[in-house]
């Protein structure tokens, strides 16, 4: 019985084709005897005679389920329209075919593009046979084409979501890292199995335990952004001098991070200091999160670095407006207050201070103009900025041409060394201007065993006040 009168050729639920290959042998062993080697290569290189080769099969019937497929009527509408089914995705497939059979396969299988006779694009999966008792003339092939396009239209769309995660990725402004954090996890599963409860304990007592575990993390991927942050050529640089980009300010971070991950916090965010490969700081926000499907490994990881450098630049500045003369550069009224309120809670003692006010300020503006004001101004912040430096000392503009300097735990000998060091600086830098030399009057004290500083500021302020005075009496004529 020929296959085509089989009822189970008819009745399949795959489309079936029995085609007639023999034309195809005869031009394969006429290709031989010319001499042609590289099949592939001469078919590429003649694409006419793929399209002659397609002409000479035969199909001899086909059965239900392809007429179905391709929305044919019936088997001569098929014949009739195979140019509409083979359109010109098909040239390449049949290349691989013809190959195939040139190599001496009697069966092999591929993916193809079809059409339906109403236009329709078909994936395929194509299976072709010689049957038996007709390999040596190829009369009889049997051909299966299943639809897989649902498979197909899937595949493409996992690649395009995939290139679209990627692209999401590599192109995301902000700065992306992949991360394994598997061997954590089995640090942190370890350490409460043997019973570890007190987790911030531990890590008091096991400090070189973050650094065990810093040294674990695995970075799997980072995108461009985090290349351009840390200013690096390319992920092998970036990846070879990471030690740079984490430095020791990274330890108490990830500290935090670990007691959230201890915690059961998979999701939690830390303000962070980094470092460009250039050196320069880099403030972050850095996001962590675990991926979903991943909780029970932690194996797939991503962290995010907001790059809050210039808000941090800009928070602290607006902090040290907050404290500072702009034009002396010390500390100013608000801070000096904050600063008696905070030594008299302390029990640092004694105290010691230092009230200075500018001679003769009012008549410089007076005579040389505001600018030569505020320079002696600048002058004299330059000098207390000198005085204080390397010491636990403050010094602060309370007022126009009014200055004090606080000196904690400052007995009295401290508190005149520190008078003769702001003459030698004075003398120093009215030396180098003496055009317009620079007057002060100076009040001075030193704290009383159980005396509240509020006092002895009104001490040493009484006794500038007494020079003040003094010096413009000294002004007045005769």
């Amino acid at each position: 019985m020929m296959l085509n009168d089989n009822p189970i050729f008819n009745i399949s639920p795959i489309p079936l084709w029995l085609e007639d290959f023999s034309d195809i042998k005869k031009q394969l062993d006429t290709w031989r005897k010319q001499g042609v080697q590289d099949l592939r290569q001469y078919l590429f290189e003649n694409p006419s005679l793929v399209v002659e080769s397609t002409q000479k099969i035969k199909i001899l019937n086909v059965n239900a389920r392809t007429l179905e497929l391709y929305e044919a009527h019936h088997f001569n509408h098929l014949c009739e329209n195979l140019d509409q089914i083979f359109q010109q995705d098909m040239l390449n497939t049949h290349i691989n075919e013809l190959v195939e059979l040139w190599e001496g396969k009697t069966h092999f299988s591929n993916t193809a593009v079809n059409y339906t006779l109403n236009g329709k694009r078909l994936d395929i999966q194509l299976r072709c046979i010689i049957l038996p008792e007709h390999e040596h003339d190829w009369s009889q092939v049997l051909i299966s084409t299943e639809n897989i396009t649902p498979y197909r239209d899937a595949c493409r769309l996992e690649e395009k979501n995939r290139q679209l995660a990627e692209s999401r990725f590599n192109f995301s402004p902000t700065s992306l890292w992949v991360e394994d954090f598997s061997s954590i996890k089995t640090r942190l599963d370890q350490l409460k199995k043997i019973g570890i409860e007190d987790f911030t304990t531990f890590l008091d007592v096991h400090p070189d335990f973050i650094q065990q575990c810093i040294k674990e993390i695995i970075i799997t991927d980072v995108n461009q952004a985090t290349l351009n942050l840390f200013c690096a050529t390319d992920k092998a640089t970036l990846l070879q001098n990471i030690h740079k980009v984490f430095s020791h300010e990274m330890t108490q971070t990830f500290r935090c991070q670990l007691l959230d991950l201890w915690n059961g916090k998979i999701h939690h965010q830390h303000e962070a200091v980094n470092y460009a490969l250039d050196g320069s700081i880099r403030h972050v926000l850095l996001q962590f999160t675990v991926f979903p499907g991943f909780e029970d490994t932690w194996s797939t990881v991503q962290v995010a670095l907001v790059d809050i450098t210039a808000r941090k630049k800009a928070e602290n500045y607006l902090e040290y407006l907050g404290k500072h003369d702009v034009l002396t550069k010390l500390y100013n009224r608000t801070f000096y207050t904050e600063e008696i309120n905070r030594l008299e809670r302390s029990m640092q003692r004694p105290i010691s201070c230092i009230f200075i006010d500018l001679n003769g300020l009012k008549e410089v503006n007076d005579l040389y103009g505001h600018d030569a004001g505020d320079e002696l101004l600048r002058r004299m912040g330059n000098v207390l900025n000198q005085l204080i430096q390397n010491t636990q000392y403050t010094a602060s503009r309370i007022g126009g041409d009014e200055f004090v300097v606080l000196l904690p735990n400052a007995d009295e000998p401290s508190l005149k060394n520190c008078l003769d060091s702001l003459h030698e600086l004075m003398y120093i830098d009215n030396q180098y201007n003496s055009t317009i030399p620079i007057s002060l009057s100076l009040g001075h004290a030193s704290s009383t065993l159980g005396e509240r500083i509020e006092d002895t500021l009104k001490r040493a302020d009484a006794a500038m006040y007494l020079q003040k005075k003094a010096y413009y009496m000294r002004l007045k004529p005769l």
